[in-house]
């Protein structure tokens, strides 16, 4: 009789086994922090301004932050291509606690506009390299819970980070609202730290061809969203001149940051980076109308208004939960061509709030609806990016997939402002029109979904 030696199996590999437990508390406490300080500075910014009396300058504050990360995001593409995400993910660290702390002790507007272009700069390093980290550190079965990690984590401070923000404003003083984040922000990196060496040495590369030039339309391309940032703020002629400059110049720029076919919707990845700009073009659309629709059609208070987004925050988080549970959808598409049916029905249901005999239930549940739909499509938009990449461009490629999604969500910003300040005042026309562009966007998406297929080779 023969006997054999038993091979013990492998242990089971899970976002919380010994080998990644750090690494994603890490990474999720990172991105956790970056929603909260983009949510919090909001709540924050006009006491900012008044205190330092540098009202002029307030769109500024936000729109150089915005450009900066614009040009870090492609510029920490090019980065972890060559040499691996651990430098550039270091750097941003540092560029985005050295940011809020200038921000924080600044005593003149213009010294906290240097700061906050400072933190835009390393926040868009860290972003683009956490999707690097999460393509060369979790196998390609944990990835779809991993993102859905990413977005609860945007979840709560989208709850909370508001109030918290207000209260530190009230109590502790703006200050605190930057100098309260590096204590955390630390010690997040600090954890990470030990599964970044675990992962695969990078040889250092120099960088690809064409990358100066890259850097350069990147930096048009930031400039451009800057000035739709401010554009979008402006009222009359001096708006559309603005805004008509700006969309000029993302109209040159951009083509040239994002996959050849991108324009076209190419099957593979130029459809998955054009689903995710469309969907946040949609779900945006809507989300900034909701408030101001609901308070003036319907006389909800500010906090009742709130509660409304609130659902479709809690709705985004249940969806990211529940893609992340799916094994192995039937195919690549659907997953973002369920997301982008419910993100189409939902924008388009909550339009029900201006049928004056009709009550708002309808309008919150359809808002939930496209709050799922959301959950249900990043996520596995960002996994088919991982999917359709190879090792040496996963770093081009998640900074091209954030990029659409962040020059979308500006433009439709600009372009809404534009819409609601067309008349007297916003009314009924304004809002249903942005909202038709919201489910026009996902419809569109919708009809792309299929696409996301790439071609098979040969």
């Amino acid at each position: 009789m023969t006997s054999t030696t038993a091979v013990p199996a492998d242990p089971p590999v899970d976002l919380w086994s010994p080998r990644l437990r750090a690494m994603t508390v890490g990474i999720v406490a990172l991105v956790s922090l970056l929603a909260f300080e983009a949510l919090a500075v909001g709540t924050a910014m006009p006491t900012v301004a008044r205190s330092l009396d540098g009202l002029g300058l307030y769109a500024l504050a936000f729109g150089g932050s915005f450009a900066s990360g614009v040009v870090a995001m492609v510029a920490s593409g090019i980065w972890c291509d060559a040499r691996g995400p651990r430098p550039a993910l270091w750097h941003g660290v540092v560029w985005f606690v050295a940011g809020l702390v200038v921000a924080g002790a600044a005593t003149t507007m213009e010294v906290l506009v240097v700061g906050r272009v400072v933190q835009g700069f390393g926040s868009g390093l860290v972003s683009v390299a956490l999707y690097v980290v999460v393509g060369q550190a979790y196998p390609e079965q944990l990835r779809r819970r991993i993102f859905a990690a990413f977005a609860a984590a945007w979840v709560v401070p989208s709850l909370v980070g508001p109030a918290l923000a207000g209260l530190i404003v009230e109590h502790l003083g703006w200050r605190w609202v930057f100098l309260a984040v590096p204590a955390v922000a630390i010690p997040a990196a600090l954890l990470v730290r030990p599964g970044l060496r675990a992962l695969t040495a990078t040889v250092a590369t120099r960088p690809p061809a064409g990358a100066l030039a890259r850097i350069g339309w990147a930096c048009g391309a930031g400039a451009s969203a800057a000035l739709l940032h401010y554009g979008g703020q402006q009222r009359g002629v001096l708006a559309a001149a603005l805004i008509a400059g700006a969309l000029a110049g993302l109209v040159v720029c951009v083509p040239h940051l994002l996959p050849a076919g991108f324009l076209r919707a190419a099957r593979g990845l130029p459809t998955v980076i054009g689903l995710r700009a469309l969907a946040s073009a949609a779900f945006v659309a809507a989300e900034v109308v909701i408030p101001l629709m609901l308070s003036r059609e319907r006389g909800f208070s500010p906090t009742g208004a709130g509660l409304v987004l609130t659902v479709g925050a809690l709705s985004w988080s249940a969806g990211s939960w529940i893609q992340g549970r799916i094994g192995s959808p039937r195919s690549a598409a659907s997953l973002p061509r369920a997301g982008l049916a419910c993100i189409t029905i939902g924008t388009a249901g909550v339009a029900s709030a201006l049928v004056p005999g009709l009550p708002v239930l309808p309008a919150v549940f359809s808002w939930a609806v496209a709050g799922l739909g959301m959950g249900l499509l990043y996520p596995s938009l960002s996994v088919l990016t991982l999917e359709q990449s190879a090792p040496a461009e996963q770093g081009r490629n998640s900074s091209a997939l954030q990029l659409g999604d962040s020059l979308a969500a500006a433009t439709v910003l600009a372009l809404t402002g534009a819409v609601l300040a067309a008349g007297a005042s916003p009314g009924p026309a304004g809002f249903a029109t942005t909202l038709a562009v919201a489910a026009a966007c996902g419809l569109l998406g919708l009809a792309l979904a299929g696409r996301v297929v790439p071609r098979p080779a040969g």
